[in-house]
């Protein structure tokens, strides 16, 4: 969603590097074919996608979690609770993985850095209008109030590596 021909490039540059850099393994698996490209991944994931979203604890143990995920401008946004675990992680310890992954069919995986900021804040109004699209019609009025008074904090990943996989790519 909101994708600028920027956006698409610099999404297409992570795809391609994530893609170079992949152990033999994975090469094996996402085959050129089965790849998509920033174009169709932007395709694929308007509005809402739930994602398994991977944090970690204080010890080290991964923690995977669901949340409601939104591509904007070709990365990864989401919310949570401010005093949710997740963000208390999240704001110590920044590394994270999430995956789209609605069937065998399609996975969209990436990996890096949350990078946090209040859902109300002006300066990033994109995660809010995207969570406001989704849920007003759905759950009326009442969600917007519910989004004024929780105030939620907003996290963008800052991907390191993406990478993607589609059956019929």
């Amino acid at each position: 969603m909101l994708e600028t021909p920027d956006d698409l490039e610099r999404l297409q540059q992570l795809l391609d590097q994530s893609a170079a850099q992949a152990g033999p393994h994975l090469r094996g698996i996402i085959t050129g074919e089965r790849r998509l490209t920033a174009a169709q991944v932007c395709e694929q994931l308007t509005g809402m996608r739930l994602l398994a979203l991977a944090t970690v604890t204080a010890d080290g143990r991964p923690l995977v979690g669901p949340v409601d995920g939104y591509l904007l401008h070709g990365s990864f946004c989401f919310s949570s609770g401010r005093n949710s675990v997740r963000m208390r992680h999240l704001a110590a310890r920044p590394a994270v993985s999430a995956t789209y992954l609605p069937g065998e069919e399609l996975a969209v995986t990436v990996h890096g850095r949350a990078e946090l900021f209040d859902v109300s804040d002006p300066a990033h109004p994109e995660l809010r209008q995207a969570m406001l699209g989704h849920y007003l019609p759905l759950q009326g009025p009442g969600f917007a109030e519910w989004l004024d008074r929780e105030n939620p904090l907003g996290a963008r990943v800052a991907a390191e590596k993406m990478f993607t996989f589609a059956l019929d790519g």
